[in-house]
């Protein structure tokens, strides 16, 4: 935890105390959702996304009918869409997306008939697509990916037989991937991720049925894993949760999971504070419960997006603000 988010997590914590002491009968919720401009492509479900300075990228996904390959480009500062390149692989859904050095890239997924394994590079300054190296740990959907000191990773999912758990490290600039160690977690598909002072927190997903409580801290720099407290270790309704398909995001110091499936359908979003290692229940999306959504980190703000319920497909855009005070107007 670097000084500046020590600073603002302190400064939050006087505004929620601020909030809370103002009278015996002050109700004040602190988390609110905005929602901003309407995805301007087909509403979908388990689309890729990754974020380049203050533009969020998001592609492909299945709309209920069909799998799909068409790109888009959401502007942060002026909360608009514009459409992009279409993504030149196989149409498919529950790939992955992550950025490197303000390069972009989707891999893996399923495209109706099979796990896939392919990889490409996004470059946003031209507009274009190019093939890279297949990911080294073989076809699969459904698994996680992130970057971090100058190098992409990608680990979990499902191969079409097994769930998954190895990890692999991918260096754009010799196009390589390389298996890498240390990983002491659990099998699992569907899990999320988010990012904290340069460190990776992996948690949730599903195998053989089983919602997964393990919940790791991942440093890029030394590739090394550090097993922190089950998710539901501290919560007495532990169940409300643990989850699939859900997104990760973080904001101001503090981690969240938010949407996702657990017997249904989720709407609830749970705060991650890694000062304590601990998690809060906060403000639920304020929008329809779902699984299968996207989100976007830029510039130290979090969104969530697209999504479904059952056959119900989404393609709206949330913001959050998790320590303004809740508004159910705007």
């Amino acid at each position: 935890m670097n000084k500046m988010n020590l600073i603002y997590k302190i400064g939050m914590l006087l505004l929620v105390i601020s909030f809370v002491g103002c009278s015996d009968e002050d109700d004040t919720e602190i988390g609110n959702w905005v929602e901003r401009s309407v995805f301007d492509g087909i509403p979908r479900s388990s689309a890729a996304s990754f974020t380049i300075g203050n533009k969020g990228y998001i592609g492909t996904g299945y709309d209920g009918d069909d799998y799909l390959s068409d790109f888009w480009e959401y502007n942060s500062d002026g909360d608009y869409w514009a459409q992009k390149a279409d993504f030149p692989g196989v149409p498919r859904s529950s790939a992955v997306g992550l950025a490197i050095n303000d390069k972009g890239y989707i891999g893996t997924g399923y495209d109706d008939s099979v796990e896939l394994s392919d990889f490409w590079e996004y470059n946003p300054g031209s507009n274009s697509w190019e093939q890279k190296a297949d990911f080294g740990g073989g076809q699969r959907r459904s698994a996680v990916a992130f970057d971090g000191a100058g190098k992409g990773f990608l680990g979990t999912g499902y191969d079409g037989t097994n769930d998954k758990k190895d990890f692999w490290k991918y260096d754009p600039n010799s196009d390589t991937w390389t298996e890498i160690v240390g990983f002491g977690g659990e099998k699992r598909r569907s899990a999320a991720t988010f990012e904290i002072d340069g460190n990776i927190y992996l948690g949730t997903g599903v195998s053989n049925g089983i919602y997964k409580t393990d919940f790791w801290m991942f440093d890029p720099n030394s590739e090394t894993w550090t097993k922190k407290k089950d998710i539901d270790e501290d919560i007495d309704d532990g169940y409300t949760i643990l989850r699939a398909n859900s997104v990760g995001l973080s904001v101001g110091g503090y981690g969240f999971f938010t949407t996702g499936y657990n017997g249904g359908a989720l709407y609830s979003t749970w705060q991650y504070d890694p000062l304590d290692d601990s998690w809060e229940e906060t403000t639920a999306i304020e929008g329809v419960s779902r699984q299968d959504a996207s989100g976007f980190n830029i510039n130290g703000r979090a969104y969530v997006l697209l999504g479904r319920t059952g056959s119900l497909y989404f393609d709206d855009n949330f913001e959050l603000f998790p320590f303004e005070e809740f508004d159910d107007e705007d």
